[in-house]
């Protein structure tokens, strides 16, 4: 259970990550956490609520939002993915999302490593922890593909590694300790089959204009340049349904108003871990009011 000294720590985060937000002219979101219908993903298993499913992701509802004339949105919410449990994994958990019309992943993870260096500053200026590595250097983060990634640290393709069914286990064993060296990293362009909802790349449509944040080797943001084709989204969902056999549905408002939506890029950023690495403790259990363990 959290000490008060953490949960006051707590509480000034979560205002410094409001204050990034406003300031840059995003209007805070607040949407519906019991949903009819999920976006379809077979990697992640949903809790229900009554006849309806606890929010995985804000991310529907906000695109929907994007969609009707919103144009920079950000949101601090509870969501629950069932079976996520350990040092950096709770079934209820604080994520950040925010989105922004007329961008891509690029200007995405500019924004993404300026938030993360305000915050370690303000722990630092307030003497909570020295002020890391990570956020003290002045170059921009490194910003690494998984081609490069798992070439270099894996002895494979990333192609190869999808097709053997071997990626996961070998960015978890290989790679991902790496990228624990490089401090803060920016892994990008995935395989297109592993970024349902982010746009091909131009230039190289096998992959997909999807970015994940690497702090010390934890995993705390997933971000895409949006895929903004409807019809290109119900066959990616398809295949996702298809995966996920009778678990799951076609979200028809959703790709309804995807038609809608304009250019844009979003992100998912975990706070509850992004917190653990600014207050230098070593699960996020211990900077949650109240852990899974604790009730």
């Amino acid at each position: 259970m959290i000490i008060p000294v953490d949960l006051r720590k707590r509480s000034f985060l979560l205002q410094a990550v409001r204050n990034f937000f406003h300031v840059r002219n995003y209007i805070e979101a607040d949407t519906p956490v019991r949903l009819p219908v999920l976006i379809p993903e077979a990697e992640i298993q949903p809790l229900t609520s009554e006849d309806r499913f606890l929010q995985t992701s804000p991310e529907l509802c906000m695109k929907r939002l994007l969609a009707n004339g919103c144009e920079q949105l950000f949101q601090i919410c509870h969501c629950f993915r069932k079976g996520e449990r350990g040092r950096l994994h709770q079934e209820e958990f604080t994520l950040l999302e925010w989105y922004h019309v007329g961008w891509s992943y690029q200007e995405l993870m500019q924004e993404c490593e300026e938030l993360a260096r305000s915050l370690a500053s303000f722990c630092s200026e307030r003497g909570w922890q020295p002020l890391p590595s990570w956020a003290a250097e002045s170059k921009s983060w490194p910003r690494l593909t998984v081609a490069e990634a798992f070439w270099r640290f894996a002895g494979t393709t990333a192609e190869q590694a999808v097709a053997t069914g071997a990626f996961d286990l070998l960015l978890v064993e290989r790679v991902e300790p790496e990228l624990a060296k490089l401090g803060a990293v920016f892994l990008c362009d995935y395989p297109l089959s592993l970024a349902s909802l982010a746009r091909p790349k131009q230039d190289d449509p096998a992959v997909a204009e999807r970015v994940e944040l690497y702090i010390n080797g934890v995993e705390i943001a997933n971000g895409f340049s949006e895929l903004t084709d409807a019809q290109a989204q119900r066959q990616r969902f398809a295949e996702e349904l298809k995966r996920m056999g009778k678990n799951g549905q076609m979200p028809e408002r959703f790709l309804c108003d995807l038609e809608r939506l304009p250019k844009c890029a979003g992100i998912a950023l975990g706070l509850d871990r992004l917190f653990m690495l600014l207050l230098g403790k070593a699960s996020i259990a211990e900077v949650l009011p109240l852990a899974d363990e604790d009730l």
